[in-house]
């Protein structure tokens, strides 16, 4: 929403924004970053102390701009509550950041922190074999971790839409993904050719997709699959957070809507093995929720640069 605003006898516009996931890490250092922009910013959090105590904390910080309320993305009851309390206190909605998010995993971290693999190796995907006796998957945590970041997103976003699109200047949607999303890791080129057929993808096949992925995962078929080995419920739930916001871009051409890989950083998902800062990690997500009117939109940035999906 833009609500006018008098500062010093003069009228601005205001901005009003929503962080999922915001109480710590990524989200919370997006939170701040925006709201040193002057925007009104709602972060939310499942926790609802550790989602005060993040408030308070900016509040002491001079962000008194910064507003608290309870969200969890699994819960419809809490989305709509969140739906609710927006539309009643401000009419409308500018920016959305859906950065709420479940490794899907079980970790031994003592052991993990024992093997010291280094950040290149990460990022390279090499690690594969190295983690795989202290870091692994089953199909509870690959379900919390699929209904978090690819559902949970999709659940929020539908109910924020009607708001977003009241927005005067056009709407920012920025969903936080991840280097694991990207095409080139996944294993089968039939897979990698269906999320990225932009022309006929829909939130049908991309459920079905899910839906498969899961039941490779029961059947442990993954390998035969093509599905990524690396972090796979992970992976898969942030390349088809992807392919989403490629749908979601083309249905709503007025709004800027983007996916943001924010770099390695050293957070709680992924049990502190990052080199970069939240500083860092959140200026890709900042980036595109203060891009312009024109663009772009409907694209994958690597931090703060456009990349290929």
């Amino acid at each position: 929403m833009e609500a006018a605003i008098a500062t010093n006898g003069k009228q601005r516009v205001q901005k009003i924004a929503v962080v999922t996931g915001a109480n710590k890490g990524i989200g919370l250092e997006t939170v701040k970053q925006l709201a040193s922009e002057g925007i009104t910013v709602v972060l939310t959090a499942r926790n609802e102390k550790r989602g005060m105590e993040a408030r308070d904390l900016l509040h002491k910080k001079g962000l008194t701009n910064v507003i608290f309320h309870k969200l969890d993305v699994l819960d419809p009851i809490s989305i709509h509550s969140l739906a609710t309390f927006i539309k009643n206190k401000f009419g409308c909605l500018d920016i959305l950041v859906n950065n709420a998010a479940a490794s899907g995993t079980i970790v031994d971290e003592e052991r993990l922190r024992a093997l010291n693999i280094d950040p290149e190796t990460w990022l390279s995907g090499k690690a594969v074999n190295m983690i795989q006796e202290v870091i692994t998957t089953n199909y509870e945590t690959s379900e919390l971790c699929l209904n978090t970041n690819y559902y949970g997103v999709k659940r929020v976003t539908q109910a924020l839409l009607p708001l977003l699109n009241l927005s005067s200047t056009g709407a920012r949607i920025v969903n936080v993904s991840s280097l694991r999303s990207e095409l080139r890791r996944i294993r089968s080129e039939e897979l990698r050719n269906e999320l990225n057929d932009i022309e006929t993808l829909t939130e049908e096949k991309l459920d079905g997709i899910v839906e498969r992925f899961m039941q490779d995962l029961k059947e442990n078929r993954l390998e035969e699959g093509g599905w990524s080995l690396m972090l796979p419920a992970y992976s898969i739930s942030k390349a088809t957070l992807n392919a989403y916001t490629r749908i979601l871009a083309r249905k709503y051409p007025k709004m800027v809507i983007n996916c943001v890989h924010p770099g390695y950083v050293n957070t709680d998902l992924n049990w502190h093995t990052g080199p970069l800062p939240v500083e860092e990690g959140a200026k890709g997500p900042v980036t595109c929720a203060l891009l312009p009117h024109e663009g772009p939109t409907c694209c994958y940035f690597d931090q703060t640069q456009v990349a290929p999906f």
